[in-house]
């Protein structure tokens, strides 16, 4: 055993694995600030230059990639409000709530510091698990992974904050549009609506860019200003963010420890474990009055989980050869390439390779954080630039991330109709977060109910673990509204805080909530008439879907009548104008074909709208265009031409 450790030790500081580590890092870093690329995209712009490479220097060069990929997106989500990738969506919340405050600077230096900590400790979980892990994760069935998605839908309730009833309506608006497509239990179509797009649902990626990223782009441009604020002192900002984590160890291990355990079960990494752990951010705190408004531990919780997910998800990949995430998915095809068989093998006969690329993992990790560290002042710096400048720029880098989810048109009037949702449910203050958490575990929760129930029956539910996951699910619940009502019978008793009840300014009602709630209420009333044929099996979780959402509406109703309410106005004039202003330039697309649109949109943009110098306007016009052509050759992609090129 000695000799493997001295012999990974030897691979990993050799010159080849050291450089091909750091141009993993660099490119990990370059995909990682574009927004909507992630692990995926990169992995797979890695595989083609593996062939006939050293194995150990090639997994350098993967684990480079890997490791800072969830360092690197947090640019995005904490200056552009855009979720760099899935993993880093709930980083957006108040990532990008401190950046409109003016202290982008520390929010990017603890999620950085925290990405790097969870990292480590994800290597050395990953380390310990990797002898160990194969019972545990064998145990798991499909009625644990049911329960487990079931935890994840419990912290919606954490989320919503005071609108509990409108984070489980925009919950089961999630679930009801995550069901969109076939039935895993029966091969059944839901609600394709007889067009070829949606017979295979709707793609994370368009939907996490149209619920968080249109809809902060619109009422930047609305409010016409810098995407700060305030001016944003950049190098006390850097210094209060590492002040931030190393006051919060405990914070930092529980949500590495949460990422590491959940990205070693199959489908749970990503966005998943950053919902999770953020509710538990929200949950374990005392004052949660901030979150959502810019709360450090809002980007502390989910950054220390990503980056400790993704190690996690090496512990299926290497011992089953079955990817714990999608990153983790063409990873897999990377070690093929290079003649490595996972499983058993990379216990036995690969050892030393299996500790060159945990510590890899872990080098790498260091690597990217310093060089984030780096970057973190002079990239803050474009919170100081009026959005105006940059919102073309932004909206052709959603538009191309969009487009890179199915390479279909139809994926760009999806992110508009996803995008108008998001904006109304912004506007109206409803829960975001709630709605994609929702989505996102819809499929996973479903599969895993029709297998616990083919497989196990009833008995599926009587398994320790399925309770032991229950009653952590039941506390989740409880435990909040508990520590809510001690507190009213505290400051009842307590005549100096009777003055400000709990701080929170008492629910408002709007145009815009009568409207969704209406919406929502008649679309299941008709959605669950078009489910009138489906199986038992084939319409559970969209029916569940619906009794969430009808409920959900009723008990907010019933709210509206019973607890005094603040008219408050929701204005959606100029934000509707924005979203007729992007399905024209879909419209223009259409027509004339993406790259041609793309650099007339964003020479117009710059010129008339943004009144730059015409100059400085061709030449982010240029660059724009040439950005995709490049990334086109990378990715062998092929835009759209539209409709005048096919005459």
């Amino acid at each position: 055993m000695v000799e493997v450790l001295f012999s990974s030790l030897g691979q990993l500081f050799t010159v080849p694995h050291m450089m091909y580590m750091i141009i993993g890092v660099l490119i990990g870093l370059v995909v990682g600030i574009i927004p909507g690329l992630g692990g995926i995209a990169g992995m797979s712009l890695l595989l083609p230059f593996l062939y006939g490479m050293e194995p150990s220097v090639a997994l350098g060069m993967l684990m480079g990639l890997v490791a800072v990929i969830p360092t690197g997106d947090t640019f995005a989500s904490v200056l552009l409000g855009i979720p760099g990738s899935s993993a880093s969506q709930a980083t957006v919340v108040d990532g990008f709530a401190l950046a409109k405050k003016g202290q982008a600077a520390r929010a990017l230096s603890s999620a950085f510091l925290s990405s790097m900590i969870g990292g480590l400790i994800g290597a050395l979980v990953l380390t310990a698990f990797i002898l160990i892990a194969r019972p545990v994760v064998l145990s798991f069935s499909s009625s644990e992974l049911f329960m487990l998605t079931l935890l994840g839908l419990s912290m919606v309730a954490v989320l919503s904050g005071k609108d509990v009833f409108k984070g489980l309506a925009a919950c089961g608006a999630g679930l009801l549009v995550g069901t969109i497509g076939m039935a895993p239990a029966t091969g059944e179509f839901r609600l394709p609506f007889e067009i070829d797009y949606l017979y295979d649902g709707l793609p994370l990626v368009v939907v996490g860019l149209g619920i968080f990223a249109l809809p902060e782009i619109i009422d930047l441009l609305v409010k016409r200003g810098a995407i700060a604020e305030q001016p944003c002192e950049l190098g006390k900002g850097w210094r209060e963010g590492v002040r931030d984590v190393v006051k919060r160890p405990g914070l930092v291990a529980r949500c590495a420890g949460i990422g590491s355990l959940m990205g070693a079960i199959p489908g749970l990494a990503g966005s998943v474990v950053d919902w999770i752990t953020y509710g538990h951010a929200v949950q374990s705190a005392k004052d949660k009055s901030q979150f959502g408004k810019g709360d450090i531990r809002g980007v502390i919780a989910p950054e220390s989980a990503n980056n400790a997910c993704a190690c996690g998800a090496m512990v299926p990949t290497l011992l089953f050869g079955i990817p714990g995430s999608g990153t983790a998915a063409v990873f897999l095809g990377g070690l093929l390439l290079l003649g490595l068989q996972p499983g058993v093998s990379m216990l036995e006969t690969n050892l030393d390779l299996t500790y060159t690329i945990i510590w890899s993992l872990a080098l790498a990790n260091i690597l990217g954080a310093a060089l984030c560290l780096g970057l973190a002042r002079p990239v803050a710096s474009l919170t100081r630039v009026p959005f105006v400048i940059l919102a073309p720029l932004i909206t052709i880098l959603i538009l191309f991330a969009a487009y890179q989810a199915t390479r279909s048109l139809e994926d760009l009037i999806a992110l508009g109709i996803i995008g108008a949702i998001g904006v109304l449910l912004k506007q109206a203050n409803w829960s975001r977060p709630a709605f994609l958490i929702g989505f996102v575990l819809a499929p996973g929760a479903e599969a895993y109910f029709y297998q616990a129930a083919q497989f196990q029956g009833a008995d599926a539910f009587m398994r320790p673990g399925v309770i032991i996951i229950g009653v952590i699910i039941a506390a989740s619940l409880v435990v909040p509204s508990l520590r809510s009502y001690l507190q009213q019978r505290r400051q009842k008793t307590d005549p100096i805080n009777q003055r400000s009840p709990e701080g929170i300014a008492p629910s408002t009602l709007g145009v815009i909530d009568i409207v969704l709630l209406g919406s929502l209420l008649i679309a299941s009333g008709y959605v669950w008439f078009m489910f009138a044929e489906l199986s038992m099996l084939g319409g559970i979780m969209p029916r569940l879907a619906i009794a969430i959402i009808v409920v959900a509406c009723l008990l907010e109703v019933a709210r509206i009548f019973l607890v005094p309410m603040q008219w408050k106005m929701q204005g959606l004039k100029q934000q509707a104008l924005w979203i007729a202003g992007f399905f024209l330039l879909v419209g223009g697309i259409m027509v004339l074909g993406f790259l041609v649109t793309a650099a007339v949109f964003s020479l117009g943009f710059l010129l008339l709208v943004a009144r730059l110098k015409p100059l400085v306007a061709v030449s982010f016009s240029a660059g724009v265009t040439l950005f995709l052509m490049g990334m086109a050759s990378l990715l062998t992609l092929t835009y759209p031409s539209g409709l005048l090129a096919a005459l």
